[in-house]
């Protein structure tokens, strides 16, 4: 009998390791899960016949896209994994600009293949480690399918801006976004740093009214919600302008703390106003006297930038005010007038003033846009008009616009192209499954399993065309294994044909920044095995 009962006490040990494992492995598989669930949630809005989202916020907001950064952003996921494919697809923005949803919908299927693997019993650190050699050979196998491309063939950077452009809602427009982001990039790419384009050199600006065929690129300077002042008739064309930028306000001053003046007779009231008008009238004189006859003037939160006297002075003086500029704006402007801004009337001198040939305000739709043309020196920068009938086309115009830039801004930065279409995933997957056969032990195992993973972009993307999955990557698997490396699904054609010749072309960038970044991602979630909330 006394042996019965000190037997169940030395067993404790075992259960306890027992229950912890089992702790783990449900927080591994709820996080692999919910970040999957994400994954899911924008796989059928890949590929240039995939579906269209719309978002509607709680304040009544709605937004039509298929851009997976965009989709996620507006999202509001609570699980702190599935945060991590949120963040996934920012990083994947901001590193190549296109290839968000690609970015996402592969982790989705890493993440797929490691729950086999989990459940095959294998430790989560080889899981990991594996996915790291195999994403290192993975960014390998594409280096040797790209193609280098030059700067000056303007005809490939059109296509892989094209390629970006056909999975948006604005894709039946990519004949004429395409060839006008690839114009506005290379006109702001600097000799002295051929490598590098800083995005914030392009402007994009949006109208309502026209439709998207309207939109055009400027070489100058253009102000959408900024109208001309329109008060006392002062003019809303000047040739020849001599354009200040100025940070002060031209309204009489007030005092430094909250006081109220008491006034008393008439006498002192007429004071005041001749004082107020006296010191517009000497501020309106010093402008005058440099040749001014463009004013820009910065939004004021102290005080009123300008008062109906001023204007009315600025308009005898026949100076064109544009007011309102917002500060952030300051900085592209001064560049692209190269000039300087000027903070106090103290410092207002010539050689601070931009000089353009035409500064007017043009009616465009329902409304008016002020547009400076012909700028001397311009430093270098572009604006892109984009134009649209409603609030949800210009939006959805302006994000693909962006992919497109961020696109061509890939190829400044790494000249090489790739083939779309399905092409690099598949590749990738049959030369990885061939080296996994090479691999000893676990490894094996683990390379094999993501090498299948990777098939998920083609079959998504035929999938998503309305074609047969199945059949469609078992062919495509029999073409690359006969050697024709740039075999991908042409979803107009519902064939596989060479997508090279169909110029789909990709930045070789979007490519291995989205095989690093997914794997990066899923080897974290896989080395989280508890969660912790604290207050």
């Amino acid at each position: 009998m006394a042996a019965a009962t000190v037997a169940p006490a030395s067993r404790p040990s075992k259960t306890e390791t027992y229950s912890d494992n089992k702790r783990k492995d449900d927080v591994r598989n709820a996080n692999i899960l919910s970040a999957r669930t994400v994954a899911n949630a924008v796989r059928t809005s890949l590929g240039p016949k995939g579906m269209d989202k719309m978002i509607s916020s709680a304040s009544g907001e709605v937004i039509i896209t298929n851009d997976g950064a965009t989709i996620l952003n507006k999202m509001e996921v609570l699980q702190p994994a599935a945060k991590m494919l949120v963040d996934l697809s920012k990083s994947q923005d901001s590193a190549a600009g296109d290839g968000t949803t690609t970015v996402v919908v592969l982790a989705g299927s890493l993440l797929r293949s490691s729950m086999n693997l989990l459940s095959m019993g294998i430790h989560p650190t080889v899981i990991s480690d594996s996915l790291h050699k195999f994403s290192v050979s993975a960014v390998q196998i594409l280096h040797n399918m790209s193609v280098p491309v030059e700067l000056s063939d303007r005809d490939s950077l059109t296509k892989s801006a094209a390629t970006s452009l056909n999975s948006k809602v604005v894709s039946q427009y990519s004949s004429l976004l395409a060839p006008l982001a690839v114009d506005a990039v290379l006109s702001v790419v600097d000799p002295a740093h051929p490598d590098l384009v800083d995005l914030r050199d392009v402007r994009v600006v949006k109208k309502l009214g026209g439709t998207v065929d309207d939109t055009e690129l400027v070489r100058g300077l253009v102000f959408a919600d900024k109208k001309v002042s329109h008060s006392a008739g002062g003019p809303t064309r000047v040739e020849n302008a001599k354009i200040a930028v100025i940070q002060f306000q031209i309204s009489p001053p007030k005092t430094d703390i909250e006081q109220s003046i008491v006034v008393s007779d008439y006498t002192q009231m007429d004071r005041i106003l001749r004082e107020e008008r006296n010191y517009i009238l000497g501020m309106v004189k010093k402008i005058k006297a440099t040749g001014c006859n463009v004013l820009l003037i910065q939004k004021s939160i102290l005080r009123d930038a300008v008062t109906d006297l001023s204007l009315h002075y600025l308009a005898k003086a026949k100076i064109l005010v544009v007011k309102d500029v917002e500060r952030d704006d300051i900085e592209f402007i001064t560049k692209t007038l190269n000039c300087l801004p000027i903070a106090n009337i103290e410092h207002f001198r010539e050689e601070k003033l931009g000089f353009a040939e035409l500064v007017e305000e043009a009616s465009v739709g329902d409304g008016k846009i002020v547009k400076v043309t012909g700028i001397k020196d311009m430093g270098r920068t572009t604006t892109v008009l984009v134009r649209g009938s409603n609030q949800l086309v210009l939006d959805e115009a302006e994000r693909s616009l962006h992919d497109a830039l961020c696109v061509v801004r890939c190829l400044v930065n790494k000249k090489f192209l790739i083939a779309g279409g399905g092409a690099p995933e598949i590749e990738m997957s049959r030369q990885l499954g061939a080296w996994a056969k090479e691999l000893l032990g676990m490894e094996s195992y683990c390379v094999k399993e993501f090498a299948e993973a990777l098939e998920v972009i083609p079959y998504t993307l035929a999938e998503n065309a309305g074609l047969n999955p199945i059949a469609i990557v078992t062919e495509l698997r029999n073409r690359h294994a006969q050697g024709e490396i740039n075999a991908g699904i042409n979803v107009r054609k519902g064939q596989i044909t060479n997508i090279l010749e169909e110029n789909v072309v990709q930045p070789l960038l979007v490519s291995t920044s989205a095989i690093t970044l997914s794997t990066e991602c899923v080897r974290m979630i896989l080395k989280i095995d508890d969660i912790i909330t604290v207050r």
